[in-house]
């Protein structure tokens, strides 16, 4: 039998602390079971915001654009909306000085109410519409990133002025993350394969774009994937980028100057994960291009970057409300939100920590499996969590680490409104985006 076994409170208490590797930097314990999130108590922001809704940390958003732009100071860091497209949140990272990527016409309507500025904005994605192109062409985002022949044909023939473009490349390495969110090998949608085999192949996109007179070729795109944790993933996508620079000027006699590896740096979920070693990359980094454009006689490239998840995701926790609890083989935790607030678990597995909020319990600790309210059996959250035997309808819930492809990937699956995001700084809260309604959902449906 273990010292815990024999005084339940040690266990509790132990269980209580907070791992900070996960939480928000700003979160804190406080006394009675409280959560403080950015100065302010999260059973209180529940009781006034409802639940489930959505926090995110002003200032933990704020301090991480400033790490990055202090870690690679030299380099455009350009934060990646799609994790979380917001009026406040593009306007935070405008202060901070970040450039912006974006994904479609809506990120750039997005950034263009909020007046970020067009030359710090840059499209990419797989297949855009010709609404996509002709709403970076109407606020003059300065480069578009080009992803197959097609485009390369449209925009050719949309763009009325000489448009900045790059070339989104399969640089073909493993990212060691799950496969739905693996973006640079070969065989899946992403980016001009380097196979002399394939049709669209990097040598048919180089010669479309400089027969194109209202195109000009500045530069080569990559990314590798999402969640990637290993920096010697991008330092070997940087040597075969900077390969691939020279064989376009050698081949083509074009120096292309620019050079964007993308982002998809790793955070922490659960406890005992390990952070991206933002320090190490900005060093590695430097390492690899500075030796590998020294070998091929290439001028160092103007580099971008597109930290996303990073940016956004630590700073940011969900709070839902206990439904229901059942016991059986399982105890299931079913909670008034799940795969429409967060599908990411369904999605591709993902796993998160969650914590009791609002009351000190000292019932011993059980596993639990946390789901959702829709009529899905793949609807769960998390699973084999250690919560307090004594949990009930009507305890508040957090999860951590939800500020990135939450409110941005949220559904309306079971005719359910999406949450708010609340954002918090220095315990004062604000409503960002207001949670949607029964007016919302029905004001679309014109039967």
């Amino acid at each position: 039998m273990t010292l815990t076994e024999l005084l339940p409170s040690l266990g509790c208490e132990a269980a209580d602390r907070l791992d900070q590797d996960v939480w928000p930097k700003s979160t804190r314990l406080g006394s009675g079971g409280e959560l403080l999130f950015a100065g302010a108590p999260v059973s209180h922001l529940a009781a006034r915001f409802g639940t489930p809704a959505y926090l995110i940390d002003e200032v933990e958003v704020r301090e991480h654009a400033r790490a990055y732009r202090a870690a690679l100071p030299e380099a455009e860091v350009a934060y990646a909306s799609k994790a979380l497209c917001t009026k406040s949140v593009l306007r935070w990272v405008a202060e901070e000085g970040m450039s912006l990527d974006t994904c479609s016409a809506g990120e750039i309507a997005v950034a263009r109410s909020v007046g970020f500025p067009a030359d710090r904005i840059l499209l990419h994605g797989n297949a855009k519409t010709p609404e996509d192109l002709k709403a970076a062409l109407g606020y003059g985002v300065r480069r578009i990133v080009l992803d197959s022949l097609d485009e390369i044909e449209q925009l050719g023939a949309l763009a009325s002025h000489r448009q900045q473009v790059m070339l989104r490349v399969t640089p073909n390495v493993k990212a060691d993350t799950h496969v739905a969110i693996t973006t640079g090998t070969e065989g899946q949608k992403f980016g001009f394969s380097l196979l002399p085999t394939v049709r669209d192949n990097l040598d048919r996109a180089v010669a479309a774009v400089l027969a194109q007179p209202s195109l000009e070729l500045v530069g080569l795109h990559c990314h590798i994937g999402s969640q990637v944790s290993r920096v010697d993933r991008y330092e070997e996508a940087a040597r075969k980028m900077i390969e691939v620079l020279a064989y376009v000027r050698d081949a083509y006699g074009v120096t292309l100057r620019d050079l964007d590896l993308g982002g998809g740096h790793a955070v922490s979920y659960l406890p005992g994960q390990s952070e991206f070693d933002l320090g190490g990359y900005a060093r590695r980094l430097r390492v690899a291009l500075g030796y590998e454009c020294s070998v091929q006689g290439f001028p160092l490239p103007h580099l971008t970057i597109e930290p996303g998840r990073a940016i956004v995701g630590p700073a940011g926790i969900t709070v839902y409300r206990v439904c229901a609890v059942k016991n059986g083989s399982k105890t299931f935790v079913a909670v008034d939100g799940g795969m429409s607030d967060n599908p990411r678990p369904a999605l591709y597995g993902a796993r998160y920590a969650a914590r009791l909020v609002g009351r000190h319990s000292q019932a011993a600790r059980r596993p639990v499996v946390i789901v959702g309210r829709h009529c899905e059996s793949g609807d769960v959250l998390a699973e084999n969590l250690s919560l307090p035997s004594d949990i009930h309808a009507g305890d508040l819930l957090a999860v951590p680490c939800t500020g990135a492809y939450h409110h941005s990937m949220a559904s309306n699956y079971n005719q359910i409104g999406r949450p708010p995001l609340v954002g918090v700084r220095d315990g004062v809260a604000t409503l960002l985006v207001r949670r949607e309604t029964d007016e919302d959902l029905l004001s679309r449906d014109l039967g």
